[in-house]
């Protein structure tokens, strides 16, 4: 994991080497101080010499001054050095979930997938700064330290040998308890960021039904075990906290005893009993620094194995042999084709569905809730990978069909209209990413959107808010038209397209999505069986696969189960 962590440095290393550098030469020039004050009190002040004081301040405030400037290298320049690393792995991270298949989106809440881009990454942005920095400059200042303590005095400096060790063998000992803390405690965060994203997402269902109790209440236990969490990972910190901290306060206690027992008896000058005093000072910033270094690290590396984990995921890939599909006629065959999504024992919701649609033509489905019409349209441009059988375009099989390549022959029109922030254009846009002002203006009049539109203030930059809020049911339904139209695909999929619409709307609707038919190959997933009464072909869809097909008049006449399903509308 360290190796992979390490990598991320690689484009920035001229940036991470000026930033090491300027830290280990501030670390550097602090070991002149105490050596300084020793001086100071020990010759300069006996000697009575203002000469000789002035020119040594003003040696010691050119390398103050030095010191300074470093330590704005190190605060921003280190710091622009994490913000790019960050940038890298976000960037990488929000690539590689693009690849991945629908599958994993079934299964992942957005608000913990938000919790692994955001919060995590973070984190890591600080240890990849702070890490590096800290390490090399506590590892300076605990040589030159020790070095110079055991120049000023041995005796006391064998002392320190002794409690230093103990002291990091004790704090190491500690630290392995904080990974485990920390990994929990960001697993919680991540449920209640969840948690919190459902709920704002579906702000408009809970009011609805007077749920804001239930929401909080469920969100306090989400709460509550982040809070059991955060608690145990502070418990573990303060607990390495105060083992370091009673070390220090042993280490400057055995100094005073020790160096206050050395000069009493000549061993030790004033002067040299204040240097190591000073270095002992001194020596306690590489500890804070390191005890500081392992509770982020540690809180860090937990967010960095999530995030590995995301970038281990396997991505939807295309076959090494796979190429792009060129003047598609739009002719589409199932062959023997059977599917599961893998969490139901093995129950496939389609198995051994096979037939063959012309280009051009119409074709329906329809059946019980559950009898995989939904699957079956989405098998199409590959968001699941079939197991058995085989899906062809043109005699193709889709497996061979690059896969944006696929997916820009496909157009879908769903009965949940996705809408994104931003204005109208911007989402019809989506449709043909980098399409003229006129050839989004010419899919909107396409599908009966401009009318609308021409009437708003702002027209097609209109603002329309999160999710399109601010648009009607069947206006939101006309600009995925608009996205469909300005896609031009030859395989049309319409999943319910018009059910959720009153009946006005949707007759309305009706027209544009038979405009938007026209030689088109169309694939209809239909509630209300009225609207596809032309379809070239019906297919009856249940658990037992396709128990009947052909045309609206031919499965009538057999008053078979789409004759039963007609009429029980019809009464309706």
């Amino acid at each position: 994991m360290i190796k992979k962590f390490i990598q991320y440095y690689k484009p920035y290393k001229l940036l991470f080497f000026i930033d090491i550098f300027a830290a280990i030469t501030i670390a550097s020039l602090d070991l002149v101080t105490p050596r300084f004050s020793n001086y100071l009190i020990s010759s300069i002040i006996p000697k009575g010499s203002l000469q000789q004081l002035f020119t040594w301040c003003a040696i010691l405030a050119v390398v103050f001054i030095a010191r300074v400037l470093l330590q704005y290298v190190v605060e921003y320049w280190g710091h622009v050095l994490g913000v790019h690393m960050e940038y890298d792995m976000r960037k990488e991270m929000f690539g590689h979930i693009q690849t991945l298949p629908i599958s994993y989106f079934d299964n992942m809440k957005v608000g913990k997938l938000m919790s692994r881009l955001v919060n995590d990454l973070n984190e890591i942005s600080e240890v990849a700064h702070h890490g590096p920095e800290d390490l090399l400059i506590s590892g300076v200042l605990l040589i030159g330290s020790f070095t110079m303590m055991y120049l000023t005095n041995t005796t006391m400096a064998l002392a320190m040998t002794f409690l230093v060790p103990l002291m990091i063998f004790v704090g190491v000992r500690q630290n392995l308890k904080f990974r485990k803390a920390f990994r929990a405690m960001r697993e919680k965060l991540s449920e209640i960021n969840a948690q919190a994203e459902d709920n704002f997402s579906g702000i408009r269902v809970v009011k609805a039904f007077n749920a804001e109790e239930k929401e909080e209440l469920s969100f306090a236990v989400g709460n509550e075990n982040f809070a059991v969490s955060r608690r145990g990972a502070l418990k573990v910190m303060a607990e390495f906290g105060m083992t370091v901290k009673g070390f220090i306060l042993l280490i400057q206690l055995t100094v005073f005893m020790l160096g206050g027992y050395l000069v009493f008896n000549g061993e030790m000058a004033i002067g040299g009993l204040v240097e190591f005093i000073l270095y002992v000072q001194l020596f306690q910033q590489p500890i804070n620094r390191i005890s500081g270094f392992i509770m982020q690290y540690n809180a860090a590396m937990a967010g960095f194995e999530r995030f590995l984990g995301v970038l281990g995921i396997k991505p939807q890939e295309d076959r090494t042999s796979a190429d792009d599909l060129h003047d598609i006629k739009g002719e589409v065959t199932f062959d023997d084709v059977s599917f599961e999504y893998g969490d139901r024992n093995g129950s496939h919701v389609l198995s051994h569905i096979s037939f063959n649609v012309k280009p051009g033509s119409k074709v329906a489905f329809v059946g019980p809730s559950g009898s995989g019409k939904t699957t079956l349209c989405s098998l199409i441009p590959r968001f699941y990978e079939i197991e058995e059988g085989s899906i062809r375009i043109d005699e193709t099989d889709i497996r061979d069909i690059r896969l944006k390549n696929l997916r820009d022959h496909v157009g879908i029109v769903q009965q949940d209209v996705f809408i994104f922030a931003g204005t109208i254009a911007q989402n019809i846009e989506y449709g043909k990413p980098g399409a003229t002002r006129d050839e989004v203006i010419a899919a909107a009049k396409m599908a009966k959107t401009w009318e609308f539109i021409e009437q708003l203030p702002d027209g097609l930059d209109t603002y329309i808010g999160e999710r399109g809020v601010k648009l009607s049911g069947g206006q939101k339904q006309r600009v995925s038209l608009a996205r469909i139209f300005l896609k031009n695909p030859r395989i049309l999929l319409l999943d319910e397209a018009t059910s959720a619409l009153d009946n006005e709307t949707e007759k309305q609707i009706q027209e544009t999505l038979d405009e938007l038919a026209k030689s088109r190959t169309t694939f209809v997933i239909a509630h209300r069986l009225s609207t596809i009464t032309d379809a070239d072909e019906i297919f009856v869809l249940t658990k037992e696969g396709i128990v009947e097909r052909g045309s609206h008049d031919f499965l009538l006449s057999q008053k078979g189960f789409y004759y039963r399903l007609y009429h029980m509308q019809d009464n309706d």
